[in-house]
């Protein structure tokens, strides 16, 4: 029997919120059909979800490690299965799927080690008594994935709060919920995770709201816009719970005059095409010194006329669809709008249903519209400067912070510049889309609240610091 038996998909409490389709963006094929969870599902989950909660924190850490470590070999063991389901239903090339699911298991086993971290320090006391800090589970941690790494955004949330100890409510995208949730409530399920600790309820805004505000949800793991996040960050501020937000970015890959021009367009290349541009670290503005633009914009044009575009199931392409009909409209508009406003489109520019061309605008300023805002989608503006002080300027500006990619000869130089500019994440000679398991993840202004993902980040993230003092005898007062 398949891990993702549609058959046993609604083993859990009835999902109120009506039959939706998953949908093939490549070929607007229905791949099968699940139930989605309307608001009103939302505060059973919890409550469910909060009962189960109390005694799987009080399981010894092996247990709980042994549990994620099950999980991660799991998503190798149905590697094959579960990266079907990436590339059809999210419009992944292979080699991205096979990503998701490296990292998905990474998730896991860091996620397991998590668990035996020390979880306290003693603290000197003036008074007679034992003191000491506690690390414990927040409880009821929502999770809200979306669809572009619908695997690796949902995954690096959940697998720590399970080994943390706390129960997850995950809502992911409905056009997503396979991939980005019921395939990890089959892996965990399989990996012997006990019932009513993860509850996934695929569907709107307003399910995601009730998951935001519901009183048994202590903590709040978004990743998305940086528009929903203000959303998501608001209601939470207002129900006074912690919200760890991971939005969107326009992040720069700055190419300084000692680059290698070939080198960099690789590295470009793949920052700003990857994944058809979906992705919120993606290269969104191309900062390349005066003496080597022309030479940069023409090779990079050259690359993205050679990427081939289309259906990554039945074909071999570089870039799939993007992921549904209201995206291309947008990524199309921001394109006309750039050239209507004196940009010149070098390559691409055309779609083909939800297949994009790889699109290369040159001569883009301020004002430029998809130079100025995150596009989703793959397009690479180009522009110049002329000193390393521009460069910073350039990169600087803008509300977002989330990575930020650096080309040159001279490492050291490379992070030197890096130091000054406002970014969460930093690569020397590389371009700005990187995860791993272990290492901090999170931007700063408008792309989020900063690092709640990844190592320690995650200890932060999904427990509560407790501290707790004990005496041998009552002590005296007073009054």
């Amino acid at each position: 029997m398949p891990l993702l038996d549609p058959t046993l998909w609604q083993d859990g409490p009835t999902l109120t919120g009506g039959a939706a389709p998953v949908v093939e963006p490549a070929t607007g094929r229905t791949l099968a059909t699940l139930d989605l969870a309307a608001p009103g599902d939302v505060a059973e989950a919890a409550v469910r979800a909060r009962a189960a909660q109390h005694d799987w924190a009080r399981t010894t850490h092996l247990e709980r490690a042994a549990v994620l470590r099950r999980a991660g070999d799991l998503f190798a063991a149905h590697a094959d299965e579960l990266r079907e389901w990436l590339v059809r239903e999210s419009g992944s090339i292979p080699g991205k799927a096979g990503f998701e699911l490296h990292v998905a298991a990474q998730e896991c086993y860091e996620a397991a080690a998590l668990a035996s971290r020390p979880v306290g320090q003693v603290l000197p006391s003036e008074a007679p008594r034992l003191s000491f800090t506690r690390r414990v589970p927040a409880g009821v941690v929502g999770v809200v994935a979306p669809f572009n790494a619908p695997l690796i955004l949902a995954i690096r949330s959940v697998a720590p709060a399970l080994a943390l100890g706390n129960a997850v409510l995950l809502k992911p995208d409905r056009r997503t919920a396979v991939c980005g949730g019921l395939a990890l409530a089959a892996v965990f399920a399989a990996a012997g995770l006990p019932a009513g600790l993860l509850h996934v309820l695929p569907g709107g805004a307003e399910t995601g709201a009730a998951v935001v505000v519901d009183p048994r949800v202590r903590v709040v793991s978004f990743t998305g816009s940086t528009a929903a996040g203000r959303t998501v960050g608001e209601l939470a501020g207002r129900h006074l719970k912690r919200a760890h937000l991971e939005l969107g970015g326009n992040s720069a890959l700055v190419v300084l005059r000692d680059a290698d021009v070939e080198a960099a367009v690789a590295q470009a290349t793949w920052g700003s095409f990857f994944h058809q541009g979906q992705i919120c670290m993606t290269a969104g503005r191309h900062l390349v010194h005066a003496s080597l633009y022309d030479e940069y914009v023409e090779r990079l044009a050259v690359r993205a006329e050679e990427l081939a575009v289309g259906d990554p199931y039945r074909e071999q392409v570089h870039l799939g669809p993007l992921i549904d009909r209201a995206q291309v409209e947008r990524v199309h508009a921001l394109v006309e709008a750039s050239t209507g406003a004196g940009a010149k489109l070098v390559a691409g520019g055309t779609h083909r249903d939800l297949f994009y061309r790889p699109t290369v605008l040159a001569g883009v300023g301020d004002d430029t519209p998809a130079y100025a805002e995150e596009v989703f989608g793959p397009v690479a503006p180009v522009r110049s400067f002329a000193t390393e002080d521009e460069a910073v300027a350039l990169a600087s500006a803008g509300p977002y912070g989330l990575s930020l990619g650096i080309v040159t000869r001279d490492a050291a130089r490379g992070l030197d510049l890096a130091e000054r500019i406002p970014t969460g994440i930093a690569h020397v000679n590389d371009q700005t889309v990187n995860d791993e398991a272990v290492a901090p993840f999170g931007g700063v202004g408008a792309s989020g609240t900063g690092a709640r993902f990844g190592g320690e980040a995650n200890l932060d993230a999904f427990t509560e610091l407790r501290w707790t003092t004990a005496r041998s005898t009552p002590a005296g007062h007073p009054f």
